[in-house]
């Protein structure tokens, strides 16, 4: 039996792209298919909904107030759901969506990387890969997943000094 699972897209670092033309790197659209092909998932069946692709740095509440809406419509689905963003203002959108949906009935994982996907040393389809494993494994609430960690909300902040997330109520993934 095919699982099913409910990714929303959004941007962030995760998703930039490097132009070896203009020699920029940006958002240019969802790597998620991408992220999928270098997986091995033959029982599971991935709903995409491509909200919008932008760094999380310019990310206002108009754009929080989307994300709010397509989880709200994705919800109705009762299905798990990751959400792809940027980690520079993950924890305030994870913290908005804590605040906006007090009664969940499913989990929501928020992940991203540090480095684009694409580059050898990214962290992109690692914590893509943990998000898939503990969205199917949670209870209903809101998290960031990032290096081998689970941050459930609320009190999650980035730590930049060590380029990672953290919490006062860490669950580490064993």
């Amino acid at each position: 039996m095919k699982r099913k699972l409910i990714v929303i897209t959004t941007g962030g670092t995760i998703e930039k792209s490097y132009d070896e033309v203009s020699g920029t790197l940006s958002n240019r659209g969802s790597v998620l298919f991408k992220l999928l092909k270098r997986l091995r998932l033959p029982d599971l069946e991935v709903l995409h909904r491509d909200l919008f692709c932008k760094d999380s740095l310019d990310m206002t509440d108009k754009d929080r107030q989307m994300i709010l809406l397509a989880l709200e419509n994705a919800l109705a689905d009762r299905l798990p759901i990751i959400i792809l963003h940027g980690t520079d203002t993950m924890a305030i959108t994870a913290q908005y969506l804590y605040d906006h949906l007090p009664e969940l009935a499913v989990p929501v994982v928020m992940t991203g990387a540090m480095k684009p996907f694409g580059f050898e040393d990214s962290d992109a389809l690692q914590n893509f890969t943990e998000a898939l494993a503990v969205a199917f494994l949670l209870s209903p609430g809101v998290y960031i997943s990032m290096h081998c960690q689970v941050h459930p909300l609320p009190g999650v902040r980035k730590n930049r000094d060590r380029g990672t997330f953290e919490s006062g109520r860490d669950i580490e993934s064993s």
